[in-house]
């Protein structure tokens, strides 16, 4: 069996667990496609796994736990009645074995979809997991035209995607983030809204007329915010304070709740291909500065999302957006 490099842990904790290491590279088996890596996604959630925080529903297997969800690339080889994708296509995709940190991904056919002409495969790698988030936000929040819609961490993978998914239905946006990321959230339609104390002010003073919905894609307090702003809790969404929607009854809203994963990635892809919707990758890190690229997304700072250059281009942590 060939080898690869990937991303791997042997114990619950911080960046300083994980290693890249030479491991085996299975072959694809019937009905699975084997993805030279591009690039790989870097998300939150990743990090909540492998400090353990999660581990009642995502426990890890050690040793040896790989990482990674997301990811675009270029299949290599294909098993026995693969169809739909062939050796030597671009695809996005996403495994569900936290193994897409890695040089190759062996992975079945209908976890991949074709990448666009014409869409960077930075891009790609990133439009799984924030992705098929946002859009399931969107499609819980129900935008109308004309409502007011709050988003806290407006400027982040998720926020910022959806942010646009709730403009192209005709809400106006007031985009919870900090005043540097003012422009960009400018730049797609969205108000920007300073976060930190006197949040509800100014969330008033930006929409006089009251919020119809609020979505939480950054916890600590934000749901609280949006009932201290008078939205009602049944137009209240979060994708990460699970202890709030218990308390105030609010849902909780997960990428798995997306019916069809497959075809929404397809959909927002061609999106992007198409100029209607813009991800920003802000930095790019080398495979072996895995460490620094989650010590980077643990600061929450700046416009869009990180990701690992594996087989793509990458100048170390270089801002793209």
């Amino acid at each position: 069996m060939s080898t690869m490099r990937a991303v791997r842990f042997d114990e619950y904790g911080g960046t300083p667990v994980l290693e890249v290491r030479e491991v085996p590279s299975p072959p694809p088996q019937p009905g699975q496609v084997r993805v030279k890596v591009a690039y790989a996604g870097i998300n939150p959630g990743e990090a909540v796994i492998r400090e353990g925080l999660m581990k009642e529903y995502f426990p890890a297997r050690f040793p040896g736990e790989g990482q990674g969800s997301d990811f675009s690339g270029v299949v290599v080889e294909a098993g026995p009645g693969v169809t739909g994708v062939h050796v030597g296509q671009g695809v996005i995709g996403m495994s569900d074995e936290r193994s897409a940190q890695a040089e190759f991904v062996t992975i079945d056919q209908d976890r991949v979809v074709p990448l666009p002409d014409g869409v960077d495969p930075a891009v790609g790698a990133c439009l799984y997991v924030a992705g098929t988030t946002a859009w399931a936000l969107a499609e819980a929040i129900q935008p109308r035209q004309g409502e007011v819609i709050a988003v806290s961490a407006a400027a982040g993978g998720v926020g910022f995607l959806l942010s646009q998914l709730l403009r192209r239905a005709g809400a106006r946006v007031v985009g919870i983030a900090s005043d540097a990321s003012a422009q960009a959230l400018e730049g797609i339609g969205a108000t920007q809204v300073a976060y930190g104390d006197g949040l509800p002010e100014r969330l008033r003073a930006a929409a006089p007329g009251g919020l119809s919905a609020f979505a939480d894609c950054f916890g600590g307090g934000y749901v609280e915010a949006a009932i201290d702003c008078g939205v009602p809790t049944e137009r209240i969404k979060t994708i990460i304070d699970i202890a709030a929607a218990r308390r105030f009854g609010v849902q909780m809203v997960v990428m798995a709740g997306v019916a069809d994963p497959g075809r929404v990635v397809g959909e927002l892809a061609d999106l992007v291909a198409a100029g209607e919707l813009r991800v920003p990758i802000r930095a790019r890190y080398p495979l072996d500065q895995v460490r620094a690229a989650y010590e980077d997304l643990a600061t929450r700072h700046g416009v869009g999302k990180i990701v690992l250059s594996v087989g793509g281009e990458s100048a170390g942590a270089v801002p793209t957006a």
